[in-house]
């Protein structure tokens, strides 16, 4: 067994699960989708896994868009949108799918 931390994530694996029915999406989508069906996590740790998926090619930058909108913030945000990538290997988990058809 090699030393460090294990490569592979539960949280991950449901984002990619996530991705694979959604196709596309963005960070905050992502994890509304995530708290509700999955057990719950911090969003922080949402945008974690999702750069870390990057990383280790399980899910791929599609666009980055900025977006006008009225936000307490400002006037617009920048989106980040997700898709599957190559070595993503989506187990097709029903509730996500039962989730996602509401």
């Amino acid at each position: 067994m090699p030393r460090g931390r294990p490569t592979r994530s539960q949280i991950r694996q449901n984002v990619v699960e996530i991705l694979y029915y959604l196709e596309k999406g963005y960070g905050y989508q992502i994890s509304k989708i995530y708290l509700a069906i999955f057990p719950k996590v911090t969003q922080r740790s949402i945008y974690y896994h999702l750069k870390r998926g990057v990383l280790t090619k399980e899910i791929e930058v599609q666009k980055i868009a900025q977006e006008k909108g009225d936000f307490s913030w400002g006037p617009d945000v920048e989106k980040t949108y997700y898709t599957l990538g190559k070595l993503a290997k989506p187990k097709g988990d029903t509730r996500v799918k039962e989730f996602l058809k509401k």
